[in-house]
């Protein structure tokens, strides 16, 4: 059974942090109703859906991808890059234990689960705003026990490399060459996305869907172009708090 971990939507999300887009007002109800039709997207692929509440004090608490990393043998609880959200890791930590083992990055380590994009074995960390080389390293040494390759990623101009980089199949990512140094990827097939789309990239698969913010039409072209199955909804005012397609969700399997 695939499960998604969700968050409802803060009443303060216009208080989000923002480092590299610039303040919008935000339309509260309407981002609850995009987030309840991100949920429901992820109903119909047959996912089943927690939606917690518990961080609803907290502006970014919807974009609970940052959270955890959470791998088929361990739930690793995140040390958030900014001190406002530094509480929301506890009320996740709660579910997550229903269904993981849990460990911890400790600060002065940080890591967020948005800088943290697995490929099959291998475990890409971007070195971001948010997560430093301590929480990289962090990383490395929990995850050494199952046997992962756990590789760092520079990542210059936005947030988390999920800003930067997507995998949109096994050998396939998705980038924007601007915001990632992309040697330690020079293996896979590279898509530089349009470059009047720099925030594009930030894509959800699904099986063997792709699913996108409906703003950005050349990207999606793009895609079709290449023989992917893309279908689009509308997140604008979730992207107004810097956010992105994965980041409202934690997905994972759990046996029935």
């Amino acid at each position: 059974m695939m499960i998604a971990l969700t968050h409802v939507v803060s009443p303060h999300i216009d208080r989000c942090e923002l480092s590299f887009r610039d303040r919008s007002p935000i339309n509260y109800d309407r981002a609850v109703r995009q987030h309840e039709n991100y949920c429901g997207l992820l109903k119909d692929c047959g996912l089943e859906v927690i939606e917690l509440s518990v961080n609803r004090s907290y502006p970014d608490a919807t974009f609970i991808e940052d959270t955890a990393v959470v791998l088929e043998e361990i739930a690793v609880m995140a040390s958030m890059g900014v001190e406002s959200r530094r509480g929301e890791v506890r009320g996740v930590e709660s579910v997550l234990a229903n269904y993981r083992d849990i460990t911890h990055i400790e600060a002065p380590a940080t890591l967020e689960g948005g800088d943290v994009l697995r490929i099959q074995g291998r475990i890409f960390v971007g070195i971001s705003p948010r997560t430093n080389l301590a929480g990289f390293n962090s990383l490395e040494t929990i995850l050494a026990p199952f046997g992962y390759q756990v590789i760092p990623l520079t990542v210059n101009g936005c947030l988390h490399l999920k800003s930067a980089c997507i995998a949109i199949d096994d050998d396939t990512l998705l980038v924007n060459p601007s915001w990632l140094d992309l040697q330690p990827v020079k293996d896979f097939r590279i898509v530089p996305i349009p470059e009047d789309e720099p925030y594009a990239v930030n894509a959800l698969r699904i099986n063997s869907t792709i699913y996108m913010h409906s703003g950005f039409p050349k990207t999606t072209k793009l895609l079709q172009s290449l023989g992917y199955s893309v279908k689009t909804m509308d997140i604008s005012e979730l992207i107004n708090a810097e956010a992105g397609m994965t980041c409202s969700s934690i997905i994972f399997e759990h046996p029935v």
